[in-house]
């Protein structure tokens, strides 16, 4: 890993989990859950330190035996159920900080629960907003199987209504704006927007958007993610270099 970038890798992992109890080291495709995100963070030149934020031993020793740095336990005011992550990712940064001695340039955010990420995508994502000085960060996006403008309606007044307007005005797939959801693979941040924004980052500073096929655009949240993000690896839809280089030694075993 690069010692001279400035991109701290943060990857969120709470203990508790409603939707698929112990997902963070719930083995996938062979491996903790959480690992696949560890393993690409070592395997990506730019980045300079992989962090693992948990408030679970258990979690952390896992992240350590796979090459990640867990050195302190999150409060539990942020380890809460719908503690939201801008917090999470600002403690992580601020303290990462404070006993490395350093002040990082960029914040990578890493979601364990969508591992489907290729070498490239970070890359290419780190180029594009290097080349923006403008930007305060880039988020990876993609394009679902349905266009929400189009398909998505709601119920007014007990009746089927446009969720957008005007929508139903469409009458060909071709001219309906292109749509794009943002499917958790990649957040990347310059640090001093995430030093100064207090909040969130929705709806706040400028964001470009970084396109991946919405194939790898997973997110195992639940059981029934969890056995379709299996479905994709065993029919080859979603590949990981890391279990598949005979000579790696990336898992710290």
């Amino acid at each position: 890993m690069n010692k001279d970038t400035g991109v701290l890798a943060v990857i969120p992992a709470r203990g508790g989990s409603k939707g698929l109890p112990g997902k963070n080291t719930l083995l996938f495709a062979g491996l903790p859950l959480i690992a696949h995100s560890i393993m690409f963070a070592r395997q990506c030149q730019e980045i300079e330190r992989v962090l693992v934020t948990t408030d679970s031993e258990e979690i952390a020793g896992v992240a350590k035996a796979f090459g990640g740095d867990a050195p302190f336990l999150r409060p539990q005011e942020l380890a809460q159920h719908d503690t939201p992550m801008w917090p999470v990712l600002r403690h992580a940064l601020a303290t990462a900080e404070e006993l490395d001695g350093k002040r990082y340039q960029w914040l990578l955010l890493l979601d364990p629960t969508s591992p489907a990420r290729e070498r490239n995508d970070l890359t290419e994502a780190f180029q594009q907003l290097q080349g923006s000085p403008s930007a305060d960060g880039i988020i990876s996006v993609s394009r679902p199987p349905f266009n929400p403008v189009w398909h998505c309606v709601v119920q007014r007044d007990g009746v089927m209504a446009d969720l957008f307007e005007g929508g139903g005005h469409y009458h060909r797939r071709q001219d309906v704006p292109v749509v794009y959801r943002i499917n958790g693979v990649l957040y990347l941040w310059r640090t001093d927007f995430v030093r100064t924004q207090q909040s969130d980052w929705r709806g706040q500073g400028r964001h470009l958007l970084y396109e991946i096929p919405d194939v790898r655009a997973i997110s195992i949240d639940d059981l029934n993610g969890f056995r379709q993000a299996e479905l994709l690896v065993k029919e080859g839809l979603i590949r990981f270099a890391w279990l598949e280089s005979k000579n790696s030694n990336l898992c710290g075993r």
